[in-house]
């Protein structure tokens, strides 16, 4: 079958370390699709998948072409478009498949904050990253010469705080923490990879605290207890209408921030 973009059909390599495969599952969520990225030091026998994908035979056939050698598969978070394929490529292969939540690994224990994993001639650090969702983490690779943010920083936009689940108060300290790693290289779940993480946190955090401006004015535009959607209709009158049930999601998140920081 002939993909619709050569996006789909190659694998890019990022960094002398880093390639990655882009998944055909394009949409306004996902952007351009998932991004699947194989791990391994020059020379290495071995490499490590982030981000197996959504289920699906024709991205696992590509991802088995693109890492045959495969030692270790993690999930940065839930997702499915993130997570689905673990448990078909762990049943194909016997590969340890390793997340924050139990519920997404297959054959291994869970991640846990701060611990440090030695694959593919590499060191990859666990850094528990909240917000996006619970157990949303990055990979800091090497010296921080990278860092793999899941839908945490996204390569174009800005992601959603996905309420109940996502915490705004978790995510703010997780970009400050992502800010604090420096001029990091940004290798994201969808879209481009970024120069900067020092770089792309502050400014998320500047938008996070823009947009927490722009809901309490439309609290005094709009009385005490608006429903979200009402809210959605002020803050993001700018943004198209097919986004607006994950806006949703977001303002039920600021809404409940606000009632703490505020009170």
């Amino acid at each position: 079958m002939t993909l619709a973009h050569p996006a789909y059909e190659t694998v890019r390599e990022v960094t002398p370390y880093a390639s990655v495969l882009l998944q055909h599952n394009p949409n306004f969520m996902t952007l351009d699709g998932t991004n699947t990225w194989v791990l391994r030091a020059p020379g290495a026998t071995a490499s490590v998948v982030v981000d197996p994908g959504e289920s699906g035979e024709e991205h696992l056939d590509r991802l088995l072409a693109a890492a045959p050698d495969a030692a270790l598969v993690l999930v940065t978070h839930g997702h499915f478009d993130h997570s689905q394929l673990g448990p078909e490529l762990h049943e194909r292969t016997g590969v340890p498949v390793r997340a924050a939540d139990l519920e997404y690994c297959h054959g291994a224990a869970p991640l846990t904050d701060g611990e440090v994993l030695d694959a593919a001639g590499l060191r990859i650090g666990v850094l528990a990253t909240p917000g996006h969702t619970a157990d949303s983490v990055s990979f800091v690779v090497g010296d921080r010469d990278a860092v793999l943010t899941g839908d945490t920083i996204l390569g174009r936009g800005t992601t959603v705080v996905a309420h109940p689940d996502g915490v705004l108060g978790l995510y703010l300290e997780s970009l400050e923490k992502l800010r604090d790693l420096g001029p990091a290289r940004v290798l994201t779940g969808h879209g481009p990879e970024l120069e900067s993480l020092e770089e792309v946190a502050s400014y998320y955090l500047a938008h996070r605290a823009q947009r927490l401006d722009q809901v309490r004015a439309a609290l005094a535009q709009l009385g005490p207890d608006p429903s979200p959607r009402e809210v959605v209709e002020v803050v993001y009158a700018d943004v198209d209408q097919i986004l607006w049930p994950a806006a949703d999601l977001s303002v039920q998140a600021q809404l409940a921030y606000l009632k703490t920081a505020d009170a």
